[in-house]
């Protein structure tokens, strides 16, 4: 019987063949792996961030396989772009890195669902946006005049008062969207939160207060009515009161639609221009997706009131005084309640809604002459 050493001693020399091959793979793989490191230089080699969801799925304790498969998917696209090879100066600002063909420059206001296939998130697409700048004061109000809105429109509370939770009463309320901070006025949330760009998926947008009456309004028919007669910038008419401040916007029974008046004597320079025509109030505004891009960038930051902006929504639409208009069989009251007045600051001996309307004045002014100095300026460099 053969000794179990020279049995072992045998048996390896029986196979040189796969020893010396062994030899050549590593050899091989080590040539292959220096040849990869210096054509892929870390300097150049994009670094993978994985998503906040993405790392929650790879601390699940059940997800390996899945976490594989992101890290698969994810991997390859490493080696197949060279960034340094990408710039596109027509890219928006910021995004010249980036392929355009992953660019989204635009997004929207439809909440998504945390779960299934994105593309069946919708049931419905809203094409209309409302919104209204509240005060908890004001819910059996607000609850009366969203129920006036149908399916297709985006709802959007702007909270001055800071009580948001407490409007989940109201169903309709779970669905919409809340945006709260305290003190500021609708203006200020709209040039914050309403960027074209945000809102550029709804056909139009209704900018509304909290104190309007809505009996004798219907959203759907007020949308037919503007479409028929091409209004840009439109308003629901007021129901006539003694403290209504322009006639332009006082409804007139047994008409669609007005987009012209005679005001009191000295009002108006011009009969095609504010306040006899290309007029509305901005206390129950509605804009068209592109008259809406341009009033936005006219909003000033520090002009939170915006007061004196109806007279200038006009430099928006192309013949304003026929796309300019009030509809006047679809009409609302004017209730003229000082909710955002009493959120002023006594001073100066002065009640908090004097003092808010003393600022309101002000801004006015300061806006009339802003937009004096910005004409002249442009017509000074053009000639």
């Amino acid at each position: 019987m053969a000794k179990p050493g020279n049995m072992g001693h045998s048996g390896f020399l029986r196979y040189p063949n796969d020893c010396m091959r062994i030899i050549i793979n590593i050899f091989v793989g080590v040539v292959i792996g220096f040849f990869i490191g210096v054509s892929f230089p870390t300097a150049n080699m994009p670094k993978l961030h994985l998503a906040g969801s993405i790392t929650t799925c790879i601390e699940d304790k059940n997800s390996a396989f899945a976490t594989q498969a992101l890290l698969n998917h994810t991997w390859p696209s490493i080696h197949y772009n060279d960034t340094s090879k990408i710039y596109v100066p027509k890219n928006p600002r910021g995004a010249e890195r980036l392929p355009p063909n992953i660019i989204v420059s635009k997004s929207d206001l439809y909440p998504r669902r945390l779960w299934g296939n994105p593309s069946e998130d919708f049931q419905i697409q809203q094409k209309y946006l409302v919104t209204f700048t509240v005060g908890y004061d004001q819910k059996n109000n607000i609850d009366a005049a969203v129920k006036k809105f149908s399916e297709n429109f985006t709802i959007m509370l702007f909270h001055y008062d800071g009580r948001t939770s407490e409007w989940d009463e109201f169903e309709w309320s779970k669905r919409a969207i809340h945006v709260s901070a305290r003190k500021q006025t609708k203006w200020w949330f709209a040039k914050r939160f309403l960027h074209p760009d945000i809102v550029d998926s709804y056909e139009f947008i209704f900018i509304w207060d909290e104190d309007l009456g809505v009996e004798h309004f219907d959203a759907e028919e007020y949308i037919k009515l503007v479409k028929k007669h091409g209004l840009e910038i439109s308003q629901p008419g007021l129901q006539p009161s003694k403290d209504l401040t322009w006639l332009m916007t006082m409804r007139r029974e047994g008409s669609e639609v007005h987009k012209e008046t005679k005001e009191k004597h000295g009002r108006c320079s011009d009969p095609h221009l504010p306040p006899c025509a290309a007029f509305v109030e901005i206390m129950a505004t509605v804009f068209s997706r592109d008259a809406w891009r341009c009033a936005w960038h006219m909003i000033q930051n520090d002009l939170v009131h915006g007061w004196g902006l109806d007279f200038a929504l006009r430099r928006c639409v192309e013949g304003a005084h026929e796309r300019i208009g009030v509809v006047d069989s679809q009409w609302i009251v004017h209730q003229g309640i000082p909710t955002l007045g009493n959120q002023g600051q006594k001073q100066n001996g002065k009640q908090p809604w004097k003092g808010v309307q003393d600022r309101c004045r002000k801004e006015w002014k300061m806006f009339q002459d802003r937009m004096a100095d910005a004409e002249k300026a442009y017509i000074s460099k053009r000639w």
